[in-house]
């Protein structure tokens, strides 16, 4: 494939690597800090393209969805903080492009996902379990709580049947016993840990997913643009991940 890489940080720069190690090739690099080769997407930089990534701002995703559109170049989008407009980038995909969207591309997070909901599921014929999840991030990272743990909570609230709301502001109050209180912390250099837990007066079960580097986020987000190679609609991570699953489950 022939990449456009939209967001040149730390992630741009994984992507590129693992990219280049599966034998694909990075033909522009878009970064307004300056560091890519142009500092705004242009469709004048997707021509010839077979694929755009795209870890950038939340403010540019629905912008450059437009440009994909009108270019004919799919893309997956690992931007987090702007699904308050999803809906309207679901419409404007439609079938014209593939998109494909995940605010977690590990596999190992989506591991961590099926274990938490498996948990919360056995729970049902133990109610003295309560539930709740917290995730820390490096001190940079602008959204909170991340989009990891805003997808881990309504997973978690579909699969419970005593939790009903996500609770993530700071509370001074005790919570809800309906509530699922996620909770963030930033600081340092943590790539990434998140963590659900069950807990109850005898005991906690504690499921943790803890990234050691942004390589796991970056061989999904390149897994998943060859898989969305040749498809078209507005597709989320757990598509392309229950589609792996899937393969593995029937081996």
């Amino acid at each position: 494939m022939k990449v456009v890489l939209v967001g040149y940080g730390r992630m741009g720069r994984e992507v590129e690597q693992v990219l280049r190690e599966r034998g694909h090739e990075v033909t522009y690099r878009v970064d307004p800090s300056g560091s890519g080769d142009a500092p705004t997407l242009t469709p004048s930089l997707l021509s010839g393209a077979d694929m755009a990534i795209e870890f950038s701002h939340a403010s540019s995703v629905v912008a450059n969805c437009g440009i994909y559109v009108e270019t004919g170049v799919p893309a997956v989008v690992g931007t987090t903080g702007w699904t308050d407009r999803i809906e309207e980038v679901r419409r404007m995909v439609g079938e014209k492009i593939g998109y494909l969207w995940g605010a977690n591309f590990s596999i190992g997070a989506h591991l961590f996902f099926a274990l938490a909901v498996h948990a919360t599921r056995l729970t049902h014929a133990f109610p003295e379990y309560d539930a709740l999840a917290y995730e820390i991030h490096h001190r940079r990272k602008k959204d909170s709580p991340s989009g990891t743990a805003l997808t881990l909570a309504q997973k978690i609230i579909e699969a419970s049947k005593t939790k009903k709301r996500v609770v993530i502001d700071r509370l001074s109050r005790a919570p809800e016993p309906d509530e699922l209180h996620v909770a963030s912390v930033r600081g340092g250099e943590v790539p990434g840990t998140h963590t659900f837990m069950l807990d109850s007066e005898a005991d906690t079960v504690e499921i943790t997913h803890r990234a050691r580097s942004r390589r796991g986020f970056a061989v999904g987000a390149v897994r998943a643009a060859e898989w969305l190679l040749g498809r078209k609609g507005f597709f989320t991570v757990e598509t392309f991940i229950d589609d792996i699953f899937g393969e593995v489950a029937n081996v």
